[in-house]
């Protein structure tokens, strides 16, 4: 097994988790397979019961883990599937050395940071890194370690000292040690200063890691000079030391890294093996032409996001990444604007009537919605309020977990006439509670208690479905979840017969998963986050959806035959007469079917 082990210097948020996932990007571009840890020096057990305000969004694999969201940046990068035991923290470790102890492991012996603590933390590593990640279920070639945090913070002692005895367990042949800096560039000089770099290496070093390369973190790119005066005071070759800027695209990074020639570098400091770099080249090809693609988009599709976190992007990191996939995917450049649920809201305009104006305004000038999941009261009129106009202004319209809840809620109070339908988590008693809370799933503490995890959902069959048809016609589709509150099973039937279809079902046909809008142009909610299966080649499902219905595509693209590729924007079938001559061709129930499903 070889490992890269990525630090990072100077300040938190430097980009490890992009610089991870581009090696990883590399390497398996060479045939070789990958798999990644995070490790958190938090003492939480997990990461389920953040705040997105602490570290962002909370990311959900498939076996239920909550994790950091780095974690999706290698799932989307290298197109794996990570277990709960990819990311570390150091709540796991202690608690897993403290029961041990508790059941006699250590037989009476001193448990101490050292040896006990950081051998838990190799022995950990170790035995994930051979954890297949990949569909065809081979063990992996290399293990990327992403050590979070900062060098020199107290919290990651523990990890830095178990590294420094790791590098001679596995044999300095084995393991490459990447240390990740900011260079800043000050306005009031305009040179590039490389102190602070300087004095993060020489405090790595001082801690037993010497690192093998020193990726640079910019503004803007610097000269072979810059690289010297690093290489001086690093005890790095200037070749090994890479200039990292600010580029229009997260996807741009393995591209420049490759063109640094890392994969050969790796080759020869890990003995990879790598006889020949033409495949490494040859499969990178797709990340060129995504960044090209990128690089060169015309036209820009207008996206609201109506959230209750909005001060911080990360806390939506999935959901960003997946609408930027589906924009790409279909030849436009996603403009998205956020709005603060609560600004919709009636008591806003007493409070702060230009905020109230300017989100209505933001709103009104969108293209699409996204209403994406939360948790508490806060912001949920405002949700309310956004799902209602979708509905009643045929708004192309997507909401995930919480926006799943609150379209239902909107429908139930202003067309099923339920005055006071509400959710039990935000108001106990109502007078319709449509939406429930899950007693299995909620046993009274609060991390790990909610339905998590990948789940199986099945399409009704009487339903003529968009999101079926997005899917590819699948009878049953399988994502993940994370919530605690469900569509309560009562109302369902009086829901439908005023025309919101429940078309997607758990396995046991008591859960709601996919609702849809009768003669609607795309009012589409689910309760799973489609968002964690989306990757930059392959956008999800509801987003593609979503921006075909913003730009008046979607009939063509379902009676297409779901054939799309950016470059064939002008081969739609726009019009009725367009459509009715297209139906002519297929089979008469077919064509009736489809038209039928777009109202």
């Amino acid at each position: 097994m070889k490992y890269i082990l990525v630090t990072g210097g100077v300040i938190s948020g430097v980009g490890k988790g992009i610089i991870s996932s581009s090696f990883g990007t590399i390497l398996k571009s060479s045939g070789l397979e990958v798999t990644s840890i995070k490790i958190d020096p938090y003492l939480n057990e997990d990461a389920g019961t953040f705040s997105p305000y602490e570290h962002g969004e909370v990311y959900v694999l498939d076996d239920g883990g909550e994790v950091d969201l780095d974690l999706g940046n290698y799932e989307r990068f290298l197109d794996i599937i990570l277990h709960r035991d990819n990311n570390i923290t150091t709540g796991k470790v202690y608690k897993n050395v403290i029961d041990g102890e508790r059941k006699g492991t250590y037989l009476g012996k001193t448990v101490q940071v050292v040896p006990h603590i950081t051998d838990a933390i190799q022995e950990w590593v170790e035995r994930v890194a051979t954890i297949p990640v990949s569909l065809n279920g081979k063990i992996p070639d290399v293990c990327i370690i992403e050590l979070g945090g900062t060098i020199g913070d107290i919290e990651s002692m523990a990890f830095v000292e178990a590294f420094r005895q790791f590098q001679f367990r596995v044999k300095r042949d084995n393991i490459c040690i990447a240390h990740v800096s900011l260079v800043p560039q000050p306005r009031s000089t305009g040179e590039h200063k490389t102190k602070p770099t300087q004095s993060s290496v020489r405090e790595l070093r001082g801690l037993g890691l010497s690192p093998d390369i020193i990726l640079c973190r910019s503004e803007k790119p610097f000269g072979h000079s810059v690289k010297e005066k690093i290489s001086n005071f690093c005890h790095v070759n200037p070749e090994q030391i890479l200039s990292i800027p600010d580029l229009s695209s997260i996807y741009e990074v393995p591209v420049l890294m490759q063109n640094y020639g890392m994969i050969e570098y790796l080759n020869e400091r890990l003995n990879l093996g790598i006889e020949s770099f033409s495949e490494s080249h040859r499969n990178m090809k797709k990340w060129r032409n995504l960044v090209e693609r990128i690089k060169h988009l015309k036209y820009e599709v207008k996206i609201v996001i109506v959230g209750k976190y909005t001060q911080l992007e990360d806390a939506y990191a999935s959901l960003l990444k997946a609408l930027q996939h589906a924009s790409n995917h279909l030849g436009y450049k996603a403009s998205v604007q956020f709005i603060e649920a609560s600004d919709l809201e009636k008591d806003t305009l007493l409070t702060n009537p230009v905020a109230y104006h300017d989100a209505w305004r933001n709103l009104c000038k969108a293209e699409c919605v996204v209403v994406p999941g939360g948790f508490g009261k806060r912001g949920v009129e405002g949700k309310i309020e956004a799902c209602k106009w979708c509905r009643e202004n045929n708004k192309p319209f997507l909401g995930i977990c919480l926006g799943f809840q609150t379209a239902v809620i909107e429908f139930a109070r202003n067309v099923a006439k339920m005055e006071g339908a509400h959710t039990t988590e935000c108001e106990v008693p109502t007078s319709y509670p449509v939406i429930i809370d899950m007693p299995e799933h909620n046993p009274g503490q609060m991390g790990a208690t909610m339905r998590l995890g990948k789940r199986i959902t099945v399409f009704k069959p009487e339903f003529n479905s968009k999101l079926r048809y997005l899917y590819n016609s699948q009878e049953k589709i399988e994502e993940r979840h994370r919530h605690r509150y469900e569509v309560n099973p009562e109302y369902v039937e009086q829901l439908e017969k005023l025309g919101l279809q429940f078309v997607g079902v758990d396995t046991d046909q008591k859960r709601m998963e996919i609702l849809e809008l009768k003669d609607h142009p795309y009012y589409v909610a689910v309760q799973y986050h489609p968002e964690y299966l989306s990757r930059p080649m392959a956008p999800s499902p509801p987003f593609i959806g979503l921006i075909l219905a913003a730009k008046e595509k979607l009939t063509s693209h379902i009676v297409n035959g779901h054939k799309l590729s950016p470059q064939a924007q002008s081969d739609y079938y726009d019009s009725d007469e367009d459509l009715e001559n297209l139906a002519t061709k297929l089979n008469v129930n077919e064509s009736e079917s489809l038209i039928r499903c777009q109202g």
